[in-house]
């Protein structure tokens, strides 16, 4: 008999931007140790806005934000811009969707990614060796001609790597994935899954895949959220959600797609 998950992360938000209130409306989940949890919905259902949320930056584009986000034993609405600092890329990291824009095009890759990892270490002097062991584990070249290079020099799939690699550095228990493969050729893309998937069992690190790719969400995730119309209106594990599901938003998705995936239950691993 397999052990009950363990809970992560827990949370139930409400989103307004001046002129467009209720692009959350109690949009509530929970997220377990050691899962991949889906997050699917259409262009403007508030997924990015989730993941703003999650990590309290929303202010950067004027909205305003209640409920609660429970994680780590504390409630992240309730804590200050500080103590929030010392979770934003430690304990929760976000990936975003343009890699590209992400990195700062007058530095160097290398100079980017020691102050990532300064931004959370006690001391800077082991920075060469993590930086390396993250490039490493993320399939890319871990050596200094890598990092003298300029974001201009690598590809848009290394970009979204590079994004990745910093996002792992100080191994946090949650990683957030906002659309990590919509800018990425079919190839890239599939690499990119991949690398979600072996980090995910590799280090335990549960995952916040959003994404509006219904296949690439089957290929990898444990569970899936439905977000529409600003709430999250279905939640079962993926066998379900593309075999049985519950939801006529839902059922409505799995029919528009050109093929049915091939699901099966996946193994949720942690090592926390």
């Amino acid at each position: 008999m397999e052990p009950s998950p363990k809970e992560l992360l827990s949370a139930s938000l409400t989103v307004d931007y001046p002129g467009k209130p209720g692009v959350l409306r109690n949009a509530s989940f929970q997220l377990n140790e050691g899962e991949i949890l889906g997050l699917v919905g259409t262009s403007g259902s508030g997924k990015s806005t989730l993941a703003l949320a999650l990590m309290r930056l929303l202010s950067f584009k004027g909205g305003t934000l209640s409920g609660f986000v429970r994680f780590g034993g504390a409630d992240l609405l309730q804590l200050s811009e500080r103590e929030m600092r010392a979770i934003r890329g430690r304990e929760i990291a976000l990936v975003l969707q343009s890699p590209i824009s992400s990195l700062n095009p007058a530095l160097r890759i290398g100079w980017q990614m020691r102050e990532a990892w300064k931004a959370h270490a006690r001391s800077s002097k082991e920075w060469k060796r993590e930086v390396l062991a993250a490039l490493e584990s993320v399939s890319l070249p871990a050596e200094d001609a890598f990092l003298h290079r300029y974001p201009s020099e690598i590809s848009v799939g290394q970009a979204q790597r590079v994004l990745t690699a910093m996002a792992v550095l100080h191994h946090p228990q949650l990683l957030i994935a906002d659309e990590p493969t919509s800018a990425l050729d079919v190839i890239t893309q599939a690499e990119i899954l991949e690398l979600f998937s072996r980090l995910n069992r590799r280090l335990g690190m549960a995952i916040l895949y959003i994404s509006h790719d219904l296949l690439s969400i089957a290929s990898i995730c444990h569970r899936v959220a439905i977000l529409h119309q600003g709430e999250i209106v279905e939640c079962a594990k993926v066998e379900q959600i593309f075999g049985a599901p519950q939801h006529a938003y839902t059922r409505q998705l799995i029919a528009a797609l050109p093929r049915q995936p091939k699901v099966k239950a996946q193994t949720v691993t942690s090592n926390f």
